[in-house]
């Protein structure tokens, strides 16, 4: 049982970590999705009062094609980036994530785990894993995670530090410049 505890405290760990990045990735995303919101709120208002100063449609014919022009290029882009799926898509991984570390979490000394249940919790743990697009985290979001639970002697999942070893040095060394003839 030494080992199923040992391991269990290793996904433990991985799955802590991935409540941290998921959580960071949920507010980024988040934060794009309210970046685009403005400017919408801005040309719709513009439109407005560009409509209601004007007796003459001819003479803001021109204006109000521009304000909609820019309009539809931020619903486009906002569209095509897909924020708020991306924001929804970190906030339940999150969840789930932190469900999973939940039911982890209650065995103890009294209440042992068996291969069975640790590898259900595992199969859980993996299909999270690939319902994780890694690449839609912004790598310091990433890296933070990793470090931190690095530098308290935590594992991390692989898809964060890149190794199988999940305790490695976090080591930042400065590029040293050499000058010749000086």
């Amino acid at each position: 049982m030494t080992n199923h505890k040992d391991k269990l405290q290793k996904l433990l760990d991985k799955s802590e970590c991935l409540v941290l990045v998921c959580s960071s990735a949920c507010n980024y995303w988040s934060f794009i999705k309210f970046l685009f919101s403005i400017p919408l709120v801005l040309t719709s208002s513009a439109m407005c009062i560009i409509n209601s100063i004007s007796e003459d449609a001819a003479i803001m014919k021109i204006p109000n094609i521009v304000v909609n022009a820019v309009s539809v290029l931020i619903v486009s882009l906002n569209n095509s980036i897909k924020a708020s799926e991306k924001a929804e898509q970190f906030k339940k991984l999150g969840q789930s994530f932190m469900t999973l570390t939940q039911e982890i979490d209650a065995f103890d000394d009294e209440n042992v785990i068996t291969a069975e249940k640790y590898n259900m919790l595992l199969l859980k743990y993996d299909n999270l894993i690939n319902d994780c697009d890694f690449e839609d985290i912004p790598t310091r979001y990433k890296l933070s995670a990793s470090k931190a639970f690095n530098a308290n002697n935590r594992h991390t999942p692989i898809q964060l530090n890149g190794t199988i070893n999940n305790h490695i040095e976090m080591v930042v060394r400065k590029p040293t410049v050499i000058l010749e003839g000086v």
